[in-house]
């Protein structure tokens, strides 16, 4: 009987606790023992997935707590104008995920293996967009701007109550920023500055580290995470785990219901030890520390200013000073959810507005402030239940100290960068969505370098595109 109720609890407070994301909002996504699915079977239009239930094996597997998913991406986008340059390219990934329930397994009651890995192909349109918050979150990994493949994510997670849980392993710090409204770049916004905060942006995208859980009442859940600094997806080795400092991320996330609608309020903060290069130097060392600074998150904009400098000031790219350092950085978000209309106090259908705004020690960070707001939907229209849409604005406002010689000599912008995006996500079946979208991106980055060595103005770019969204 105790072992029923332990199984109980285990299996609610996995579905709650890790359905609270450490970095924003809420997202299953470290442990997942996919409770939500009861069957794979049902016929091809009803189905959980295009490739229904392996003649009843899937569903034996689920029950003995062995889950096995893969999940395509396919997203054409286009620059209708602006930017450095039209065109059309085709880019997409796929994931394939293996989650374990060592309860369902007969082996002790509270753990949960994840594993995931993501293979990239095809062609970005980062060259011609210009902008420097890439317009398609899923550019940055596994690799920036470039096809691979790599291991996301490999954790183990243990309930020791059905409060408290730890966790440790290979992180995938994208999965953890969701919210009722964007952060789940696979069916809401694409634009990596309305996925994630942007003041973020010295957390790692995939890294070795552990972290602790803990849900004092079902509408409160607290965290505590420390990364490996220097993690990247296509890193696996453990050799040099933390061995040039720690990034520890801690949250508080709480469920609101004002009225009986659904809400979130969320406070995150990060700071970290490794040494970096400073923003602040001497302009001769500018091309060091624009190699040394890959800032995945913003796409790497480093390798862009490195050749401006090389072409218009040659004479600087030898180093008469060494470089100043930063010994530690720190960034605090906060963040909301709300719903303002739900039918029949339906949780999982409704309207409702998010906002989210975060700011940082601006040096090393390159960030200085980020916002985002907007407007987002839950089977709004009766006949589409399952449908949803968003419209949102970010701002990036970069840090004064970050490269202002190029911004003052030659007018460069830097300042900040606005995103516009709205997406409807049709849902075709339970395994297949579509989701038009469109971007409106006022490039923090105003000039680029033509072939001749000549700067050229970059325009307020129009990016279009068709996001299709398959689980086999």
């Amino acid at each position: 009987m105790k072992l029923t109720i332990w199984n109980k609890g285990v299996r609610y407070t996995s579905l709650v606790l890790f359905g609270v994301a450490l970095l924003i909002g809420p997202n299953p996504s470290i442990a997942q023992s996919d409770e939500a699915t009861p069957t794979f079977g049902g016929d091809f239009c009803t189905r959980s997935r295009l490739t229904g239930n392996w003649g009843g094996l899937r569903d034996d597997l689920g029950k003995k707590g062995v889950f096995f998913d893969t999940d395509m991406l396919l997203m054409p986008q286009s620059v209708l104008k602006g930017g450095k340059g039209t065109g059309t390219e085709f880019w997409g990934n796929v994931t394939y995920t293996l989650n374990l329930d060592t309860g369902k397994m007969g082996l002790w009651p509270g753990g949960f293996f994840k594993f995931s890995g993501i293979s990239s192909f095809g062609n970005t349109l980062s060259g011609e967009v210009g902008s420097i918050a890439p317009a398609n979150a899923t550019w940055i990994f596994p690799s920036v701007f470039k096809p691979d493949t790599a291991l996301m994510n490999a954790t183990f997670t243990q309930f020791l109550s059905p409060k408290f849980g730890i966790f440790i392993g290979k992180i995938n710090t994208l999965d953890l920023v969701h919210s009722e409204f964007y952060g789940d770049y696979r069916s809401q916004f694409m634009n990596t500055a309305l996925c994630a905060p942007m003041a973020g942006t010295m957390v790692p995208l995939s890294a070795y580290g552990a972290g602790a859980l803990f849900m004092p009442s079902e509408n409160v859940t607290l965290s505590v995470m420390a990364l490996d600094p220097s993690g990247t997806p296509t890193d696996n080795s453990l050799s040099e785990v933390f061995s040039d400092g720690v990034t520890f991320v801690a949250g508080a996330n709480v469920k609101i219901k004002p009225w009986g609608l659904v809400g979130h309020q969320s406070v995150t903060g990060i700071w970290s030890n490794k040494e970096r290069t400073s923003l602040d130097q001497d302009p001769s060392n500018l091309a060091r520390m624009l190699l040394f600074e890959k800032f995945p998150r913003l796409g790497n904009p480093g390798p862009i200013l490195q050749h401006i400098l090389e072409r218009r000031f040659p004479g600087l790219l030898v180093p008469v000073k060494p470089l100043n350092h930063e010994d530690n950085t720190w960034a605090i978000i906060y963040g909301f959810d709300q719903y303002f209309w739900q039918p029949d106090g339906d949780a999982n259908r409704g309207m409702g507005v998010f906002f989210n705004f975060g700011f940082t020690d601006a040096d090393p960070n390159p960030i200085k402030y980020s916002y985002m707001m907007g407007i987002g939907g839950k089977g709004v229209f009766s006949g589409r239940p399952h449908d949803t849409f968003g419209v949102g604005w970010a701002r990036t406002e970069f840090s004064d100290d970050f490269i202002p010689f190029l911004r003052d000599r030659l007018n460069l912008g830097l300042d900040y960068e606005d995103s516009i995006e709205m997406y409807y996500n049709f849902s075709i079946a339970p395994w297949m969505t579509v989701s038009p979208n469109l971007q409106i991106i006022n490039p923090g980055l105003k000039k680029t370098l033509c072939s001749n060595g000549t700067l050229k103005d970059v325009d307020t770019v129009v990016v279009a595109g068709v996001r299709t969204y398959i689980r086999f």
